[in-house]
């Protein structure tokens, strides 16, 4: 097995690159807070990033390098996707084990449903437990058609993230996220089903809700207000995406039903053809609709990094966040 799939500590490719700390959910002397327990009691927003597994050990290093350099923020926490039909489980499992081993994030591991049975999803939550990971992101998934291919459950497995939420919560005392849709989930494409849900999310046992990216505040806050007037608190943490090239816009749009402004498009491709143009735009249209979401109240922001870690950085100084880890 090569170091892109067995990411253990030993091995030189990876030891190399990672930072040796405490193991997750380990303090000197206290309890780690959960990312509830932060959302209530921290009194400043949040600030978390998200990484995927590596496939190759050129991507692991990437992923080292990222990890390193975002660590030094002292981000609430980090989480590792899963793949949206469980397609990088064993890696995503491996690389959130790495990550909460050997730094000092706190780590989530995210779940989908789609694809596997019960059994499956229990060893993969024994799996994350094993290595102190006590947060779960817990997600449908989509077929692997994408999201707009109709959902087939699992003959052994669950219907929905509703369902996976109260698994994961029966199996031990996890802290568990959910996904929340500002610019409406791409099959039913329903406002207020998709409020309806969250809510019912909540009531399983999930304690908040990280959103798929969009570009237009107005969506996030409606949706917001939606659940609250179902009588519902989640705290729902808006997820940032920065586009930092043309072709990413499109795919983007595709897998998350987000909608693309004929504004935000227009000014990316204004940009021109130099990389760097372009990201410098895209670093602009994130950091200004962060601020916007702080300053309408939003708990914290959810940085989709794709493994690089510059724009995430340049939004996060333009942000001034000041001291990260309570």
């Amino acid at each position: 097995m090569s170091a892109a799939t067995d990411l253990r500590p030993g091995q030189p490719s990876a030891s190399a690159s990672m930072p040796a700390s405490l193991p997750a959910g380990a303090t000197r002397g206290k309890p780690d807070p959960t990312i509830t327990d932060l959302l209530a009691t921290a009194g400043r927003p949040l600030f978390s990033f998200e990484l995927f597994p590596p496939r190759d050990e050129e991507q692991e290093r990437q992923l080292w390098l990222t990890v390193r350099r975002l660590e030094a923020l002292a981000p609430d926490f980090v989480s590792i996707t899963y793949g949206a039909n469980g397609s990088t489980r064993g890696r995503t499992i491996r690389a959130t084990q790495q990550v909460a081993e050997n730094t000092t994030l706190r780590t989530m591991g995210h779940l989908t449903c789609a694809g596997q049975s019960r059994d499956e999803l229990r060893r993969a939550v024994g799996a994350y437990a094993d290595v102190g990971v006590r947060h779960v992101l817990a997600i449908r998934g989509d077929m692997p058609g994408g999201p707009t291919e109709p959902w087939v459950r699992h003959p052994e497995g669950l219907a929905n993230a509703t369902e996976l939420v109260e698994l994961v919560t029966s199996l031990g005392d996890f802290c568990v996220g959910v996904a929340a849709f500002p610019d409406v989930h791409p099959q039913a494409r329903d406002a207020d089903l998709d409020a309806r849900i969250l809510v019912e999310k909540a009531r399983a046992g999930a304690g908040f809700a990280i959103t798929q990216l969009f570009f237009t505040a107005q969506r996030y806050f409606e949706l917001v207000d939606r659940v609250r007037s179902l009588g519902c608190d989640i705290p729902i943490i808006p997820g940032i995406q920065p586009v930092t090239q043309l072709r990413q816009i499109r795919r983007f749009a595709e897998l998350s039903g987000a909608d693309l402004p004929p504004a935000v498009v227009a000014r990316l491709q204004g940009a021109g053809d130099e990389p760097g143009a372009v990201s410098r735009v895209g670093v602009e249209i994130a950091a200004e609709l962060s601020e916007e979401l702080l300053a309408g109240g939003a708990p914290g922001l959810h940085l989709y990094t794709l493994n690089r870690s510059r724009a995430t950085r340049e939004i996060y100084a333009r942000l001034h966040p000041g001291s990260r880890r309570p």
